[in-house]
């Protein structure tokens, strides 16, 4: 599983230097399976993660927000919220119970009752191994309409403790200088709205039976 860990991003290098770049198919709506980076609206930094571990609360994989928009460490994959959940290809309803898993890592976007580092609002951390963490790794996904499209600005809202992923502007000294605080905040404002950005959109198969599930 690591070895092939190790190629994705490679791969997913040589799908966004083919023909199909993913911000230049024309817009629809999210699926899984996809491979994307998630754009936090208000403050225009992209969800990010990395080998860096917090040095306070669960001392688990730090998520941050980057402005810089060509960082491979900002990919996240769509999965559902359990084996077969979410086939891929499918699009994404709103309401959705969904995982993000952190590309480069395969750490899930997790969160959980640990204080923020900065503002003191719910640490939000990069969990599991090889796409598998707990429970604390399902995201719904709140947005109008029937699917999550890519034009539409959402919220993610964590099943176990009903934060809303945020952003509020915090930015953290070194080793990661000028990198933002992510948390959760549990009331929804204008901090917690995210829109879909570069990536790769798996469109539905043809064939039915040719869907492999997430």
């Amino acid at each position: 599983m690591r070895g092939g860990r190790r190629l994705l991003p490679l791969l997913l290098l040589a799908l966004l230097r083919g023909p199909c770049r993913g911000r230049e198919t024309a817009p629809g709506a999210v699926t899984c399976g996809s491979v994307l980076k998630l754009l936090n609206t208000r403050h225009s930094v992209r969800l990010h993660s990395h080998e860096v571990k917090y040095g306070s609360g669960s001392g688990q994989q730090s998520v941050t927000g980057v402005e810089a928009s060509d960082d491979a460490n900002s990919y996240w994959r769509i999965r559902g919220k359990s084996d077969g959940s979410c086939q891929r290809g499918t699009p994404v309803k709103c309401g959705q119970a969904i995982r993000l898993t952190h590309v480069n890592t395969g750490k899930n976007l997790h969160t959980h009752h640990f204080p923020s580092p900065l503002s003191n609002n719910q640490e939000v951390s990069a969990f599991g191994d090889d796409g598998e963490g707990d429970d604390l790794d399902i995201w719904i996904v709140q947005c109008s309409g029937t699917h999550w499209e890519r034009e539409d600005a959402v919220r993610f809202k964590h099943v176990g403790t009903e934060v809303f992923l945020s952003i509020t502007g915090e930015q953290y000294g070194h080793p990661i200088r000028g990198q933002r605080e992510v948390h959760g905040m549990p009331t929804a404002n204008h901090h917690n709205y995210w829109k879909a950005m570069e990536g790769v959109f798996i469109k539905p198969s043809m064939d039915p039976a040719k869907h492999d599930e997430l």
